[in-house]
């Protein structure tokens, strides 16, 4: 353990950790290695609660590039063997050997509490308006425990690592629910659903609607192809808001991760041969029943074939209610750092062209609160796990007065990125899609398709 010999004026308060997912594990392992105390709240009953709703999953990003120096030493030193660094894991397999060992660290398992829901946070004593003596005040955080009751705790910082996969854009196209979103909702599965596995019935045999262009979409469309192989009568259509599907398919042969071409070749396979219905400039307006089934329309009066299940993969936003009471300064279209924001505007930039950042960065008007991880980036669909690690561990330099440490970035990311517009780690790979010979290297955001590149056949587009 390093730690900086101007820091010995710290409050004797922990530093909380909001969400027990990779970001905040790895937090938590810096904190310990600086000699401050963490104290780590998780809504779920288990570490790693949003990844394994898609544990199902296989990532493009191989195990060298999902864990993190600080926590890989802190296992190594009880025993822990690192998994094969070229190994492609699954959501579980992440979860299961490298977040649940570390939560069960000696040193980590005490400070970390399940099924403890932070509801809000605050100054203790000053509500957001307030200004003189605020700092001086530690931070209050307002907890749901499991069984309904409410505790408080202080902290002497607060780092928010709490995701975004629970708060899921909806189908609308406008940002709001859609008419009839909320009626039809038992129809509606917003993420990734496990559609060859726990939720087969619920796709088989039936019509569904995807809606979305991301790498969520791509895996929901290819699994209920590959649903329709089996159980003749399931059928999927595909609805996207571009007018412009060549982009989507990737880089093919020419993309540096052979498993992300491999998936866009074989999604644009199954839109050309007529396997899935691509809908392109459709904006998805309201949402009408009729008998067992709904009728989907676009923003012009544009209407679907009836469908009998939709899936929402229409990307994430922060929850931040929890945030309120403190003086937090986001982007008003973003919802992300004011600071960071400029830096990962998706209409400007991919995850490849996001520079490495922390402390100052990730800074707010009120001092020594932090959102980091995938929630630090807002709406924006292109976070890295390797950037979340490298985040706190600034942040934690720059709480234990090591301005200088915070201020160096130490990242290094491989030459080519890895982009991810869903989760934590990268895109996803379906087994069906999975590359077994690759060595998994990082790659960067798919070239785009030559303009006289073959287009496949779509359906019609509304408002295009």
């Amino acid at each position: 353990m390093t730690r900086s010999t101007k820091d010995s004026h710290r409050s004797p308060l922990p530093v909380a950790v909001v969400g027990a997912g990779p970001v905040g594990l790895v937090a938590a392992a810096h904190l310990l290695d600086r000699g401050e105390t963490p104290l780590i709240f998780e809504a779920g009953e288990a570490v790693g609660a949003s990844i394994r709703e898609w544990g199902h999953i296989r990532l493009f990003s191989p195990w060298k590039h999902l864990t993190e120096p600080v926590s890989r030493r802190l296992l190594e030193t009880h025993g822990w063997t690192p998994p094969p660094g070229d190994h492609l894991p699954t959501g579980w397999e992440l979860v299961r050997d490298y977040l649940e060992p570390l939560a069960s660290l000696p040193s980590l398992a005490p400070h970390l509490h399940l099924g403890q829901r932070v509801v809000g946070i605050t100054r203790r004593g000053f509500d957001k308006v307030k200004s003189p003596g605020r700092q001086d005040a530690p931070f209050e955080l307002v907890v749901r425990t499991r069984e309904g009751g409410i505790q408080r705790h202080l902290a002497r910082a607060v780092l928010d690592a709490s995701g975004s996969w629970t708060t899921p854009n909806p189908v609308g196209a406008g940002g709001l629910p859609a008419e009839g979103e909320e009626a039809f909702r038992d129809h509606l599965r917003y993420g990734v659903p496990d559609i060859q596995g726990e939720e087969r019935a619920r796709y088989a045999e039936r019509r569904t609607l995807v809606v979305g262009s991301g790498h969520s979409a791509f895996h929901s469309v290819l699994e209920l192809a590959r649903l329709g192989e089996g159980a003749p009568g399931s059928e999927v259509t595909w609805a996207v808001r571009g007018a412009e599907p060549g982009r989507m398919f990737g880089g093919g042969g020419r993309d540096a991760l052979p498993a992300r071409g491999k998936l866009g070749e074989r999604l644009r396979a199954l839109v050309t041969e007529g396997s899935v219905r691509l809908v392109t400039g459709f904006r998805v307006a309201r949402i009408e029943g009729s008998g067992d089934r709904l009728h989907v329309v676009g923003e012009c009066g544009t209407r679907l074939d009836p469908v009998d299940q939709i899936i929402v993969n229409t990307g994430f936003r922060p929850d931040l209610r929890i945030l309120r009471e403190l003086r937090i300064d986001l982007d008003p279209w973003l919802e992300a750092p004011a600071k960071l924001a400029p830096l990962i505007d998706p209409n400007l930039h991919s995850c490849g062209s996001v520079p490495p950042h922390g402390y100052d960065t990730l800074g707010h008007p009120e001092q020594d609160v932090f959102v980091v991880g995938m929630k630090s980036y807002g709406r924006a669909p292109t976070f890295l796990l390797l950037t979340g690690y490298e985040q706190v561990r600034s942040v934690v330099r720059g709480l234990t007065s090591d301005l200088e440490g915070a201020r160096r970035l130490e990242l290094v990311l491989p030459e080519t990125g890895v982009c991810s517009s869903d989760v934590l780690a990268g895109t996803w790979a379906p087994d069906g899609v999975r590359d077994g010979t690759s060595d998994g290297a990082p790659a960067a955001v798919p070239a785009a398709i030559p303009a006289n590149a073959p287009r496949p056949p779509t359906g019609s587009a509304c408002c295009g």
